[in-house]
Formats: structure tokens, C-alpha cells, sequence
């Protein structure tokens, strides 16, 4: 039970960030604030410090921010829709981003102590795909295709998410000491036993610590970038049904539920472990939140951001009975799909 609870205030905490991220740049940018709350549901206590309410509520995860004029047209010089359309897309931009350098800096405590997987090969099997291919234990991979590629997680991504398609391989080998790049091309072969495309190739794990202040950035950067790739591969995988919705989509109770179990087993590890998992789930958790707030879906920051460019392209303000219509659908979609992602994290759980 406190694992769980844990896991809640971890979660938690992600959407704060987030919704201080419009509530700062709201008052940044003269707008009025009605309410900043820290939870949700009812109010357990709060207080109120100029023109705004600051409320602490009974569920402790998530929090709130409701400025005047948001949803609706107000007269008033601090309303949200009468402030310029720069200011409106820097406060509903805020949320996503601040997430996005919330994420940075846990991936910074991530490579700080585990350091950067790099692409090395280990073994490569006879007979396989990349045996045929030329490729050799010690080769470093550069780049797949398109894709280019800086850690072996970005081969395992790849693969999975382009299952079968031939690829083009860009790796480095060091000859007499001399490090030369070559090319090849391969065609991963499908494998019974683990039901997936593979290369045939393996990798040790070569950790490196970074060298100097920028190598460490470059890293860290690196480990939200590949969060985003994660995040939009799986979208383009459901898309193109590779995946199924119940495997690829959780809420917030199998969030929390993932969470806490992992921080449990990380707590038996000792305090350095449980400090990268707890640092690792913060990485994800709020790199996708990140990534998913700035999805062109309507009633989320996304969609709210594409009426807003809209409007710079345009010249003028979209009709807002429109534009509020078009939220509100969006508002009933995304209430459905929690439905049923909600009844799909319960299921797994029982």
C-alpha cells in the first residue's frame, strides 16, 4: 500500500508540474488565475492571496489550474481570451514543456549514475540476417534507415516498431586502430520463439560514463528524445495495428499500479537503485505527458495550440462557439477512451 501511494504521488506530481507551468506563465502574462489547486476532488483547505485560490484538496495526485476567461468570452482586461495570441500559446504551451524539463532533469540523475548505453555489438549469431550482412562483434551502429541510432535501445524501438522492413545499416569499425565507417543492408527474419523480426545480433551493455559537461547533456537529452520516440512509435504501431489498444494504452490506476511495484523492488535494491527507478519513472512519466499534451487532439493543450496557429495564419480568432464545440467533442472522446482505459487497468489488475 505505500508502494502505491508512492506511485500516486509520483504521478502526481507529473501533472503539478504541469499545470504550474500554465499557472506561471498565466501570471507572467497578466492573466487572471481563479484557482491553482495541489490534488483533486473537494477542497480540503485553502486560502486566498490576492486574486487567487489557493486550494490543497482530498486526492493527492494531480492539481489544477483555472484562469478567468478560459472557456468563455469576459470582459474583463485579464481574462485569458483577451490577452494576444503569443501570451495564449506561451500559457497553454507551458504545461507540455515544463513537463518535457521536468524530464531532463530526471534523465540527468539517470546518466549520472548509470551513465549512456552505447550500440556496440556483442555476438552476432551464424547464419543470421546480420551475419550475412558483414556485421561483426564490436561494430558500433550508427544509424537504421532513417532513424539515427545512439543507444542499443534504439535498434530493440526500430525493430519492434518496423517489423520486417529492410534496413540500411551505418556502423563504425576500428581497424589497426584506425576507426573507419562502412554501410550494409539486411532484411530481419521473423523468430518463432519470440514472435518478433530480429537482426540476429546481441549487445553487452557498454555503459559510459560521460567525459565532460556537454557529453553529459548530450545524454541526458537523449534519454528524453528517446521517450518521445517511444511515445510516437507506439501511436504509429496502434495506428497501423500492430499493437493491440489494451496492450499499448494504460491509465492512471495501471500507471500508479506499475510504478509502485517497480518501486517496491527497487527499494529492496538499496537506496542508489531506488533512486534511479524512482528517477526513471519520473523520466517517462512526464516525457510522455509532455508528448500526449501536445498531440493536436481537441480539449487537450495540443488541440488548444492548433486553434492558437490557426489564429497567427489566419489573421484573426477562430469562431469560438466553434472552436468550443469542437473541444467539447473532444472532452466526450477522451471521457470514453478513460472509460474504458479504466476498466482495462482494473481488468489487469483482478
Amino acid at each position: 500500500m505505500v508502494y502505491i501511494l508512492a506511485g500516486l504521488l509520483l504521478f502526481g506530481v507529473m501533472v503539478l508540474i504541469h499545470e504550474f507551468g500554465h499557472f506561471l506563465f498565466a501570471k507572467l502574462g497578466g492573466i487572471g488565475v481563479v484557482e491553482f489547486s495541489i490534488g483533486m476532488g473537494p477542497r480540503l483547505c485553502s486560502r486566498v492571496w490576492g486574486e487567487t485560490r489557493y486550494s490543497i484538496k482530498l486526492l493527492p495526485f494531480g492539481g489544477s489550474c483555472m484562469m478567468v476567461g478560459e472557456d468563455a468570452d469576459n470582459p474583463d482586461p485579464a481574462a485569458f481570451n483577451n490577452k494576444s495570441v503569443w501570451t495564449r500559446i506561451s500559457v497553454i504551451a507551458a504545461g507540455p514543456v515544463f513537463n518535457l524539463i521536468a524530464a531532463l532533469l530526471f534523465a540527468m540523475v539517470v546518466v549520472a549514475q548509470v551513465g549512456h548505453d552505447l550500440p556496440i555489438l556483442y555476438e552476432v549469431v551464424e547464419g543470421s540476417p546480420a551475419f550475412e550482412a558483414g556485421l561483426q562483434p564490436g561494430d558500433e551502429l550508427i544509424r537504421m534507415n532513417n532513424r539515427k541510432i545512439s543507444s542499443r535501445r534504439d535498434v530493440s524501438l526500430y525493430l519492434m516498431s518496423h517489423p520486417g522492413e529492410p534496413l540500411n545499416i551505418h556502423y563504425k569499425r576500428s581497424i589497426e586502430g584506425e576507426t573507419k565507417d562502412f554501410v550494409t543492408r539486411l532484411v530481419p527474419r521473423f523468430h518463432q520463439e519470440y514472435q518478433s523480426y530480429m537482426m540476429g545480433v546481441s549487445f553487452l551493455g557498454n555503459y559510459k560514463k560521460a567525459d565532460n559537461l556537454l557529453e553529459f547533456l548530450d545524454y541526458s537529452i537523449y534519454e528524453v528524445k528517446y521517450c518521445v520516440y517511444t511515445t510516437i512509435d507506439g501511436i504509429m504501431m496502434l495506428f497501423r495495428k500492430q499493437m493491440k489498444v489494451q496492450d499499448a494504452i494504460a491509465g492512471p490506476v495501471g500507471i500508479v499500479s506499475m510504478v509502485g511495484e517497480t518501486i517496491e523492488e527497487g527499494q529492496r535494491g538499496g537506496v542508489a537503485v531506488l533512486i534511479n527507478v524512482i528517477a526513471t519513472w519520473g523520466l517517462v512519466l512526464s516525457a510522455t505527458l509532455g508528448i500526449m499534451n501536445l498531440l493536436p487532439i481537441p480539449a487537450m493543450d495540443g488541440g488548444r495550440l492548433a486553434f492558437l496557429l490557426l489564429e497567427v495564419l489566419r489573421g484573426r480568432p477562430v469562431d469560438p462557439e466553434k472552436e468550443g464545440m469542437v473541444h467539447a467533442a473532444g472532452l466526450v472522446f477522451l471521457m470514453m477512451l478513460m472509460v474504458l482505459v479504466l476498466v482495462n487497468d482494473i481488468r489487469k489488475l483482478i
